[in-house]
């Protein structure tokens, strides 16, 4: 399965970890470039943009959101 993460805090990064781990294709976006190049280290494909999430994703795309309540809603109308 493939997935797209949106927030690399404790949490998602760690989410993204298990996923790849059993086997997943992880896309991993944070508003710091850092989580993302960690993470890229680690074997997920970067996406340094919402948009370049968005394109690396195939249909249909699933994406998690794991990023603080406020600002939900902006990033889910960003990404729709």
């Amino acid at each position: 399965m493939q997935l797209g993460m949106v927030g690399l805090g404790r949490m998602g990064a760690n989410l993204v970890r298990r996923l790849m781990a059993a086997g997943h294709e992880c896309v991993v976006h944070d508003v710091s470039d850092e989580a993302v190049d960690q993470m890229a280290a680690e074997g997920a494909t970067p996406a340094h943009s919402l948009e370049e999430l968005v394109a690396a994703l195939e249909p249909p795309r699933n994406i998690w959101v794991m990023i603080p309540a406020a600002y939900v809603g902006s990033t889910v109308e960003q990404l729709a």
